[in-house]
């Protein structure tokens, strides 16, 4: 990249990876990265995780599959104009949900609860160990053997207690410094992307309304900005334009006010962002706006009776499944078999945690009903 910033994430200087391998061909550091992780199982399972609906609740609802496309799309476009690597942003993009467990945030609740009395559960740690240890892969060693930099930016949250144990790659939470600026950037694209198609995802189902909508500032302003040019428009076609339009306002104030932070903090090198403030940000006035939007999906759709009524039967099949192999290690496949001997919650919340919507639902059939089934 010719126009790459002197502050941006470079692979030919990368801090490298666990494993020592031959430099690739034809390619770049972090566009390995992001094909490993295209490659993967647990990329793969996500076409079948949930964002906020159960998998079979319909097929034009996002997963986290279709969401990790639109998070690294956004982001691409936020680094291009900031002049950080493309290619990073994008990998850490595909790989921020790898760890998601099935049924959203619902089963990642579930799955922390059940796993309390054993150091908890938390999707952003579970990607790390997707990608370091639990993809079996590759004959020289476990997991996808990923660079630093990817790692730090699939870490975006950590306690103290867990930094201790993560070697490199947590240390910046115990001296609560920042990641790369694609890093950053990933995470800001990810809000965008979640904030707006879930709004799009909630008026396709019918759980919010336009009506609605129109008392959130900047839903109300782009949609008045859309009928005004497109009197006649209606249905999908408003929708779909007025997210656009959120969408690219959104983007249009993250870039301008980072550059200007960037500007303001002038660093000569990724270590100098490590030590800065966090630089990838919305201006005061968007970030308002977007948190206006984030309290009224989380109060309206996230609360609605529906969604709760999906994720109460989530919580009950994770915490069914949680307890009956916790009782029963002898019904965990046999490769979770083997490692339960010497960890078995952790075990059992990878198994769990690997599994889409649909096959946790059948592996709670195949376990807890009665009536003839193939096993």
């Amino acid at each position: 990249m010719n126009d790459l910033a002197k502050y941006a994430a470079n692979p030919e200087f990368s801090r490298g990876r666990h494993y020592k391998e031959n430099d690739p061909q034809g390619r770049n550091q972090f566009q390995r990265d992001r094909d490993r992780i295209i490659h993967s199982s647990a990329f793969r399972r996500l076409e079948y995780k949930t964002q906020v609906f159960v998998n079979h609740e319909g097929d034009l609802f996002r997963t986290r599959l279709t969401h990790s496309l639109e998070v690294a799309q956004i982001g691409r476009a936020i680094a291009r104009t900031l002049g950080v690597h493309e290619d990073l942003v994008e990998a850490i993009a595909l790989a921020h949900d790898l760890g998601h467990t099935p049924f959203g945030h619902a089963g990642q609740d579930a799955l922390n609860e059940c796993m309390k009395d054993y150091g908890g559960f938390e999707h952003n740690l579970q990607s790390l160990r997707v990608i370091d240890y639990l993809e079996q892969r590759y004959a020289d060693f476990d997991g996808l053997n990923l660079t630093f930099e990817l790692r730090e930016g699939v870490l975006k949250h950590c306690s103290v207690k867990n930094a201790k144990l993560l070697g490199d790659v947590g240390q910046r939470f115990l001296d609560k410094t920042q990641p790369s600026l694609e890093a950053q950037v990933a995470n800001l694209a990810d809000e965008i992307a979640y904030n707006n198609h879930d709004v799009d995802d909630g008026l396709r189902s019918g759980l919010i309304t336009l009506e609605q909508l129109s008392e959130v500032q900047i839903f109300a302003e782009h949609l008045a900005a859309v009928r005004e040019k497109h009197p006649a428009l209606h249905d999908r076609r408003l929708v779909h334009e007025t997210i656009r339009r959120m969408i690219n306002a959104l983007i249009v104030d993250l870039c301008e006010t980072s550059y200007r932070h960037i500007e303001e903090a002038n660093p000569q090198s990724i270590e100098d962002i490590r030590q800065l403030p966090q630089l990838i940000q919305f201006s005061n006035e968007m970030y308002q706006r977007q948190l206006e939007l984030k309290r009224f999906l989380r109060k309206n759709l996230y609360q609605h009776y529906r969604v709760h009524r999906m994720s109460a039967k989530a919580h009950r099949i994770i915490s069914e499944l949680f307890s009956i192999f916790i009782a029963d290690t002898r019904l965990l496949p046999d490769e979770f078999q083997e490692y339960a001997a010497d960890d078995k919650p952790r075990a059992v919340a990878d198994y769990i945690a690997g599994m889409t919507d649909r096959y946790a639902i059948r592996e709670h059939r195949r376990l807890f009903a009665i009536e003839e089934q193939t096993f």
